[in-house]
């Protein structure tokens, strides 16, 4: 069916937070919808539009419109303080920019339609309600994490503080409704701005708490969109009730469609690509940690010496950031040179996807887990923070696509290089361990891909998304 003109009355505003674990996937959902008829604007800050816009073609109904969040070079600040002060301007400054912007296009009869916007986003959402403009949570992470933060505010808060902060309780079992049946989750596994011992819980957690206020309040079912897919979680997305006020729809994976329905690809003429070219089917192991987490010198170190040592040939992205030193580079950076691929930024879906892939050293971030998925590639999980422990978790005993390194090996909290080894060894061996991690990849890879396809899962949800906009939609929105 084409649905090029079908939608093209409904105007999106589409509001990630600036962060490219936010922007890359309300950027896919953005083109989604252009590709359906529909105008969308998405916003973000001057420093994130310098970033993407050099690597972003134009396309006629997607504007990409930047503002000011009072640091146009970049927020640096690595304290709480820091982080608080700049989340308070930044909703002042968000705020007055999306009321302007909502105003200034109803006046040339051009209104929004419906406001999208991600986690850690609600005065966006607020802004909108103010003009009676329908809105959607487009929720980032995984099902199961929303339903752990939905019934921590919902009467678990206590159950679930009681097994993380009392050390005779840390191994017990967590135990939340709709759950897995093979996910059975202790403190260890939860994720990390439920925990008192997260450097940034005083700051995020009542973010995420009033998230979850704000979608109570809604007087209809409040609209989350979800990056996953139903036959990757359907357990977590029966888990909260429709009596619970919430329309839970999954459009995922949220990844370039040149990826996933197999069409051309953008021509790279990188030189890691020609590198991965030189190397055999199946053997390179890839690592990256995102774009925003740093690792540490010494887990650095660790890491490299076991690249080194499982003696396979390795693509590693190492950021530059203004936190490193030259007397902080790797020791032994001279031998891993010689032996493996460095690069400071890398196409991950283009990587993931190409043929010498054998696995992915990563910390679990939900976009690099959904790109591995679709890509068909196993899995070596270093989670670092977040809701990564619980995607970690996901991954090895649940979707069975990799494994999750033993943090408890060093009492510093740095994984030693042999666990890392060992690791790596297991996913990449042709061992009965080996080959059924990559037979579960290949399925996941196939299942999500049909998801998004013509007549698949996600593909319906987004349909029937658009249609319950355009019965929502009042087109005179209180001006």
């Amino acid at each position: 069916m084409n649905m090029v003109h079908r939608y093209h009355r409904h105007h999106f505003l589409v509001v990630p937070y600036p962060v490219m674990g936010h922007i890359n996937p309300a950027l896919q959902f953005s083109k989604r919808l252009r590709s359906m008829g529909a105008r969308v604007t998405l916003l973000t800050t001057l420093h994130m539009h310098r970033r993407i816009s050099t690597t972003i073609p134009s396309t006629p109904g997607l504007s990409i419109l930047p503002f000011s969040d009072g640091h146009d070079s970049g927020f640096t600040g690595s304290t709480t303080s820091e982080l608080s002060l700049y989340l308070s301007d930044f909703r002042r400054r968000g705020t007055e920019f999306v009321t302007n912007l909502i105003l200034s296009n109803a006046k040339q009869s051009n209104p929004f339609t419906c406001v999208v916007y991600t986690l850690l986003q609600t005065w966006a959402a607020e802004v909108a309600r103010g003009f009676h403009i329908p809105t959607a949570l487009l929720w980032i992470q995984p099902a199961t994490v929303f339903n752990i933060f939905y019934h921590y505010f919902h009467e678990y808060g206590g159950y679930i503080d009681g097994k993380t902060t009392d050390p005779s309780s840390y191994n017990e079992a967590i135990e939340l409704p709709g759950l897995a049946p093979s996910l059975v989750l202790a403190p260890r596994d939860m994720p990390a701005f439920l925990l008192q011992s997260s450097e940034f819980s005083p700051v995020m957690f009542p973010l995420f708490e009033e998230q979850f206020r704000f979608l109570d309040m809604e007087t209809k079912p409040a609209t989350v969109l979800l990056n996953t897919f139903e036959e990757l979680e359907a357990n977590a997305l029966r888990a909260v009730d429709d009596k619970l006020n919430l329309n839970m729809m999954t459009i995922g994976p949220l990844i370039p469609s040149a990826y996933l329905d197999g069409g051309d690809r953008p021509n790279n003429d990188d030189d890691y690509i020609e590198w991965l070219e030189s190397q055999a089917d199946k053997s390179v192991v890839y690592v990256s940690f995102g774009s925003v987490f740093v690792v540490c010198k010494k887990q650095m170190e660790e890491i490299a010496r076991a690249l080194l040592d499982c003696g396979r040939p390795f693509l590693w992205v190492i950021r530059e950031t203004v936190k490193v030193k030259e007397e902080e580079l790797l020791s032994c950076m001279e031998e891993v040179e010689m032996k493996a691929k460095i690069v400071k930024w890398c196409s991950q879906v283009e990587v993931l996807s190409h043929r010498s892939l054998g696995c992915f050293v990563t910390h679990c971030g939900w976009n690099s887990v959904m790109e591995s998925m679709v890509s068909g590639v196993v899995m070596v999980g270093l989670p670092q923070g977040v809701e990564q422990r619980t995607n970690a978790k996901l991954i090895e005993d649940v979707w069975k696509t990799g494994v999750r390194v033993d943090h408890c090996v060093n009492g510093e909290g740095i994984v030693e290089a042999d666990e890392i080894v060992r690791c790596l060894d297991m996913v990449m061996r042709n061992g009965e361990k080996g080959s059924e991690l990559r037979k579960n990849a290949e399925t996941w890879k196939c299942l999500g891909r049909e998801a998004v396809k013509e007549g698949g899962s996600s593909d319906r949800n987004l349909i029937t998304f658009l249609h319950g906009v355009g019965e929502k939609c009042v087109l005179n929105q209180g001006f």
